[in-house]
């Protein structure tokens, strides 16, 4: 099972709350972050593109660095891990992503990929004069659809001549192509998002559910699996989890109900109101899931909280979900947590066992 992480390329993390730790996004501390998940054999890591933070006290994510430049920095600082950049489709024409893509390929010696994001935060295309119109909710995934195919066709020929409904290539030329197969990875939890991953992209994130539900997310495996069945296409779900450990179940439980006690409700209402423009949007999509008020303080992601022998024992209960090609992990503390686990944790997984004896 790959083992990847979720990199801090917005200020605090995923915890939308006062009294979780706090750090300011910067290239050292993701060059370290990255540099540990390298040491302790994880597979991959990725950066969002965020481009407008949810504000409050705790000023959430009004702090970003941008992801491919943070991307390129990496690959000249890292040898093995998988490194994913993240495109926010309205931002930035596919052919010149893909001749970026084909840059940090090249820095990378193979080791790129793209995550596509099609937008559910109006706010941050909105404050550029970048949102086509509420419109755009409704067929969003055809834009990214043509996005991806366009791509495609100037890693594979170098030359594309695509003509679609959004895009139109007259003679578009981009030499070199990479040396490596630039994998695409989706995140769509509705239906619609589950088609399009099955059709055009490597890998699609599934969010896990609930604390301490390692298994919570079967039922998007047995949706991404079925939209799977259709194309014939060999895609795998990438599961996101928050990982709260410490010495005891008891010491974990403190830390996550501190983090939840301290929950930044004006973040939260503003999320809610940008997750609740897309008036198309059905109860599975992302924007609706991440603001169920369950555990909105870190996204409705699934979080597992506990001793590192427990955390280890969940983490090794949700690889075995069918579909599930691997998790990408969160931390509450990222340099503390990627060394705990590092450590800790994975030497306890049988699931990453055969990894670390071939890393080793």
């Amino acid at each position: 099972m790959d083992m990847g992480v979720f990199i801090p390329i917005g200020n605090n993390g995923w915890l939308i709350s006062t009294a979780s730790p706090r750090y300011m996004p910067s290239f050292e501390l993701n060059k370290q972050v990255v540099q540990l998940a390298e040491g302790y054999g994880l597979d991959f890591a990725l950066s969002m593109i965020k481009l407008r933070g949810f504000g409050g006290a705790s000023e959430f994510w009004d702090y970003n660095l941008e992801s491919f430049t943070l991307m390129a920095g990496l690959a000249a600082v890292t040898d093995k891990i998988k490194l994913f950049a993240s495109t926010a489709v309205l931002t930035l024409p596919p052919a010149i992503v893909a001749r970026m893509a084909t840059t940090i390929d090249s820095i990378s010696n193979g080791r790129f990929g793209i995550n596509i994001v099609s937008g559910w935060q109006k706010a941050e295309y909105d404050q550029m004069g970048l949102w086509p119109s509420d419109d755009y909710f409704g067929y969003r995934y055809g834009y990214s659809t043509e996005y991806v195919q366009v791509m495609k066709e100037l890693w594979e020929k170098g030359e594309s001549n695509f003509k679609g409904k959004h895009f139109t290539m007259d003679d578009c030329r981009m030499k070199p192509t990479p040396k490596g197969d630039v994998k695409i990875v989706a995140a769509g939890q509705s239906p619609v998002g589950m088609e399009f991953a099955a059709k055009y992209a490597d890998y699609n994130f599934v969010l896990g559910s609930g604390c301490n539900t390692p298994t919570a997310h079967i039922a998007l495996n047995k949706q991404l699996l079925a939209a799977v069945e259709k194309t014939g296409r060999d895609v795998g779900a990438y599961v996101l989890f928050m990982i709260i450990a410490d010495e005891t179940d008891e010491a974990a439980q403190a830390k996550w109900k501190k983090y939840k006690d301290g929950v930044d409700v004006q973040a939260l209402a503003w999320m809610a109101d940008q997750g609740g423009q897309d008036k198309t949007a059905d109860s599975s999509s992302t924007a609706k899931t991440i603001n169920l008020p369950e555990q909105a303080v870190n996204f409705n992601m699934g979080t597992l909280v506990g001793s590192y022998a427990n955390v280890a024992s969940m983490l090794d209960e949700a690889a075995t979900v069918p579909g599930t090609k691997g998790i990408m992990l969160t931390f509450d503390d990222f340099v503390v947590g990627m060394e705990d686990f590092g450590r800790r944790v994975q030497p306890l997984m049988s699931s990453r066992a055969d990894r670390l004896k071939a890393a080793a």
